[in-house]
């Protein structure tokens, strides 16, 4: 847990954006869910042409450690916009907001929340450590005063 705590406090806005984006897409597959392998297996195909394809765009000539994360993330983007654009074909989606808004509704509580999450634990970070410098600050003076 301490990881995960950890890792949200140390989050960045883009990695946010993205954590936000699979809470939509989350939402919209828990919505509209396609039990035919059909769907699934193209997304498959796809993701392992595009993945193949991007990690390949950024990996270089050096002999550098293989960031698995990020890894996973070029191959899982593909599959997700695949998948999401064929769950929501002619449902009357615009671009990706649903039709309904109790979808969309949900969607963004979704986001919201986990955003409200991240900012409390930056906020309880930040205070926890100016409050831990000034404690430190504190028994310095009183030893130097000593």
């Amino acid at each position: 847990m301490k990881w995960l705590i950890q890792y949200l406090s140390d989050i960045k806005l883009g990695k946010l954006v993205l954590w936000c984006y699979l809470i939509w897409y989350v939402v919209i597959v828990y919505f509209y869910f396609d039990p035919s392998p059909k769907t699934w297996i193209n997304a498959l195909g796809i993701s392992a042409v595009i993945g193949t394809g991007l990690v390949l765009s950024v990996s270089s000539n050096k002999s550098s450690k293989v960031d698995y994360w990020q890894t996973f993330r070029l191959y899982l983007m593909p599959f997700c916009v695949s998948s999401f654009s064929a769950l929501i074909k002619d449902r009357g989606f615009i671009v990706f907001v649903s039709p309904k808004i109790t979808e969309t509704l949900v969607a963004i509580f979704g986001c919201v929340i986990f955003l409200a999450i991240v900012f409390a634990i930056k906020f309880m970070n930040k205070r926890f450590a100016w409050q831990s410098t000034n404690l430190e600050n504190l028994k310095q003076t009183k030893d130097v005063s000593m």
